[in-house]
């Protein structure tokens, strides 16, 4: 057995030492407190702080939405028929029609698909590029550090919408599922930027710790040493960026598709919805409301679920 394998068994037999009764701080009914970890004292303000409980419900059910929207919402949002044009709620359509026909209540429902996919999938890519640069800047430091912030200021310069205005001009005949990717792709390498500093910062703390040390000096490699011990301390503050960052990308879909650059039709999405609903507005206000009511509200609480798990995590809040 080697020593760091030794260190690690000797650490095992001291916990179970703690938890059995033997040497520790007594706790209730005579039993020791068992170690309190960092997630385990986030998780219990998690389960406290009710803004944590109300928005997870509302991403569960836009998830529940994007999975399964015929559990939502009756009518096909493809089945538009003109003489139906702004008619008021029946047949299931409980927020009446839009200006073709379409059940207004229906669309916005079925829209959470695509958007939820892009933020996901953006969020996704912008972590994985996050946690790559942030972790071998932050980690090896000195010229990789001094050339990887650099470039990262340089990406931080470039306004995201403007330059996803310009980029997916490319793209604007192409088909849907190309634009799909495209607009995810496009989002996650111009919204990378902000993960990778905070990562970064978790990295340079963590790699001045006595653990990492010790691991250093029982002949652990960087890789070992970044993928056990500096990966799951920068893990945390990554997932609380990137989950405030969905929210904004799914923002800036819409905001693209109502410009007209992004998702287009016969794609349904709540930035296309909200264009059409407000050239009809005059006309009927529904199909302008109700998407963007979706739209709010989802983007409300991916922000909101991201600031609860950021204060549990923060320990200057302890």
């Amino acid at each position: 057995m080697s020593d760091f394998e030794t260190v690690a068994a000797t650490e095992n037999q001291a916990a179970r030492r703690g938890v059995s009764g033997e040497p520790g701080t007594p706790g209730r009914a005579g039993r020791p407190d068992r170690a309190r970890s960092l997630a385990g004292d986030a998780w219990r303000d998690l389960r406290r702080n009710p803004v944590f409980w109300i928005s997870l419900l509302l991403v569960v059910l836009v998830a529940a939405m994007a999975v399964a929207p015929g559990l939502f919402a009756a009518n096909d949002p493809r089945d538009c028929v003109l003489s139906r044009q702004h008619a008021g709620p029946s047949g299931g359509a409980i927020f009446g029609y839009d200006f073709q026909g379409c059940d207004t209540f229906a669309r916005a429902v079925y829209g959470a698909r695509a958007s939820l996919l892009v933020g996901a999938f953006s969020a996704l890519i912008t972590g994985v590029i996050a946690l790559v640069v942030g972790m071998l800047a932050g980690y090896f430091g000195g010229w990789v550090d001094a050339v990887l912030s650099r470039v990262i200021d340089i990406v931080l310069g470039i306004p995201l919408l403007l330059a996803a205005i310009v980029l997916l001009k490319r793209v604007s005949t192409s088909g849907e599922t190309v634009r799909l990717f495209a607009v995810i792709l496009v989002l996650a390498l111009l919204g990378w930027t902000t993960a990778a500093r905070v990562v970064r910062s978790s990295v340079i703390t963590a790699r001045e710790q006595d653990y990492v040390a010790a691991a250093r000096m029982l002949g652990a490699g960087n890789g070992r040493i970044m993928w056990r011990h500096i990966l799951p301390n920068a893990l945390a503050p990554a997932i609380v960026v990137l989950t405030i960052a969905l929210g904004s990308f799914i923002a800036a879909e819409a905001t693209l598709s109502f410009l007209g650059i992004g998702l287009k039709a016969p794609t349904i999405s709540w930035g296309i919805d909200i264009d059409a609903g407000r050239v009809h507005m005059r006309e009927s206000a529904t199909p302008l409301i109700v998407p963007s009511t979706f739209l709010a509200l989802t983007v409300l609480a991916f922000i909101m679920l991201g600031d609860a798990i950021r204060d549990a995590f923060d320990p200057k809040l302890r």
